[in-house]
């Protein structure tokens, strides 16, 4: 959700602003900016609404130089999708500015400054913080003060860059709520959302704490807190390279990312397990001193991280037989709640920047919980910072707006997570081991699954006219089948809902018709008998059903049932496993109607906003 990138340097750096903004485009945009100090200290500008290859274009045809850019790409939450609104924006040709996040007191702020003489070119909030900039300046000719000034005067989240023709070699950047990366090269520094923007130019960060403020020249870096104190932050050098991001070959990411789900989960059980036994300690260094003490667990997350969060309630009920309770981030943060006593909070987050998520992990703090665990794919993340444990899904880089295998590589962490607190609750080590061997055969058997991928492919056609699907699941598969749902609606557009299947008959069956296509998961568990009961509902009011069924559950194709049988799944790791088709799914269907696969209209990969 919106891209930031920046630099210093004695090159010229619009290449640099180009090609990171390429790199940031899985966070979702749909416009995109850059402006540059030139060697004569003006401040050139080009905007498009539009992709990033719209504005190299434009940059190709009316090349901007110099050593000092800011640029951005933008998701709109104040003011349309168009030129106007698009970043970076600009005070009376002295002051650039891009901004990531809300500023929540600007419609007081955008009063103010007109009755001071600012008029306004956009309909965002973001212009308020470069006019003010610009103010603070005319009484102190000093970025760093300017921008100490401004903050002040803003309520609600930021991530900020600020240009000035007066001071062209400085670049100052303030964090607050949104996350901001400072990249550091030889003799030349540069800002970014992510690292995976300045990969190409540089393997050593500095991630900004909230309330941060850096002044970067192209010789120095000064880092301030919330106190305007000078700090040292630590440099970290990260382990990925400008290639992470690519597609593999693969047409898109989403598919590239579908098929590394073998090697994630592997990668997410390195070091975990050890002798049939889950290494607890891999949660943090106190972790089983905490597990002991768990009464209760409240997991809290959004989207699809919300649905793995309904998986886990139902092993942590099942095989520790500990209350879970499982809350939306957004939800959660604007109700009264009771927190039982020894409750541990679980937050999930692929970025780790979730603002609803991050929101309810400091909300956690004020109700006295036992711990805070964060379950996440990014190390250094805000999330992971600010939580007491810590696991780590090494899921790699997910590029995919509509997220894969960060989903179940959190299922995987998950469960881990529930061993853990089982032990503690009369799981026998024999029982562990039996987790354990489970765990160990997954990425071998979600490779089996991916085999059913032209199977799945041909059952996608019958859905290139459809506008609507049903989702049916019962037990831990309802939020499977939920998920499913999420991904069908993300990437194709189609509108799909997802329902226990024991509720058909209490209001969703009157959508069924022969127009409305049904996908369910049938594995053969304790509740196939009742499922087959709720498929035969839809069938007899000629509805079209499509079921991936397990080999031994007695379940055929017919006329108007079509069936793709799996290999028998049926034990704790069937969520994950029944997760794959539908990916695959929605996947192919989104090929046949021509949809942005990796980059869906309206979304957004990391939420930083609420």
């Amino acid at each position: 959700m919106c891209g930031i990138v920046g630099a210093v340097a004695q090159r010229d750096v619009s290449p640099i602003l180009l090609e990171g903004l390429k790199r940031l485009e899985y966070r979702g945009y749909d416009s995109a900016g850059l402006a540059i100090l030139n060697e004569n200290k003006k401040l050139q500008r080009i905007r498009v609404q539009g992709k990033v290859n719209e504005l190299r274009r434009e940059h190709q045809a009316s090349p901007l130089k110099g050593g000092t850019g800011i640029a951005h790409t933008r998701w709109a939450t104040h003011g349309k999708p168009n030129l106007i609104n698009a970043h970076p924006h600009i005070c009376r040709d002295q002051v650039a500015l891009v901004h990531n996040g809300i500023i929540e007191n600007h419609e007081e702020l955008r009063a103010k400054q007109t009755a001071a003489g600012f008029q306004f070119s956009s309909e965002t909030d973001t212009e308020v913080a470069v006019n003010a900039v610009y103010e603070a300046l005319q009484t102190s000719p000093d970025l760093l003060k300017a921008v100490f000034a401004t903050i002040k005067q803003l309520e609600g989240a930021y991530a900020l860059g600020v240009i000035n023709t007066e001071e062209p070699e400085r670049l100052v950047a303030a964090r607050k709520g949104s996350p901001l990366v400072i990249g550091i090269g030889i003799g030349e520094y540069f800002i970014a959302s992510d690292v995976f923007a300045l990969l190409p130019v540089t393997q050593k960060f500095i991630f900004l704490e909230d309330g941060d403020v850096a002044d970067i020249k192209r010789d120095k870096l000064v880092i301030y807190d919330a106190n305007q104190e000078i700090v040292e932050r630590p440099i970290n050098v990260s382990e990925l390279n400008a290639d992470a991001a690519d597609k593999a070959g693969y047409r898109h990411y989403m598919m590239k990312e579908i098929f590394s789900q073998p090697n994630a989960i592997a990668e997410s059980l390195e070091n975990r397990i050890d002798d049939g036994k889950v290494v607890a300690s891999e949660f943090g260094q106190n972790a089983e001193s905490i597990f002991k003490q768990v009464k209760a667990v409240k997991i809290i997350a959004c989207g699809t991280s919300y649905h793995a969060g309904l998986i886990a309630a139902t092993w942590l009920e099942e095989i520790a037989q500990i209350p879970c309770h499982v809350e939306i981030a957004s939800e959660y943060l604007y109700r009264k709640s009771v927190v039982a006593e020894d409750t541990l909070f679980v937050f999930i987050s692929q970025s780790g920047e979730t603002a609803d998520t991050l929101a309810a992990l400091q909300l956690s703090k004020e109700k006295k919980s036992l711990s805070t665990l964060a379950i996440c794919n990014v190390a250094e993340s805000s999330l992971t910072r600010e939580a007491d444990l810590v696991y780590l899904t090494h899921a790699g880089p997910e590029i995919g707006v509509a997220s894969t295998k960060a989903f179940t590589t959190q299922l995987v962490g998950l469960f881990l997570l529930v061993v853990s607190i089982a032990r503690h609750n009369g799981l026998s080590l024999e029982e562990e081991n039996v987790f354990v061997k489970e765990l160990e055969s997954l990425p071998g058997r979600v490779n089996q699954i991916l085999q059913y991928k032209d199977e799945i492919e041909t059952m996608a056609k019958d859905f290139s006219d459809k506008h609507h699907a049903l989702f049916l699941g019962r037990g831990v598969f309802l939020p499977v089948a939920m998920e499913g749902a999420l991904k069908l609606k993300e990437i194709s557009y189609i509108h799909a809902e997802a329902y226990a299947a024991g509720e058909l008959k209490h209001g969703p069956l009157a959508l069924v018709d022969d127009d409305m296509p049904v996908v369910a998961v049938a594995p053969n568990n304790n509740l196939l008998d009742k499922l087959k009961s709720n498929l035969r509902e839809v069938q007899a009011r000629g509805g079209k059903l499509y079921l991936f069924a397990d080999k031994s559950s007695q379940v055929e194709s017919s006329e108007g049932v079509y069936v793709i049988k799996i290999n028998g799944v049926y034990d704790f790791m069937a969520p994950i496993l029944y997760t794959i088709p539908l990916q695959l799914l929605a996947y192919y269907v989104a090929v046949i109607k021509g949809a942005d696969i990796d980059q869906p209209r309206n979304l957004a990969k990391c939420v930083t906003v609420e």
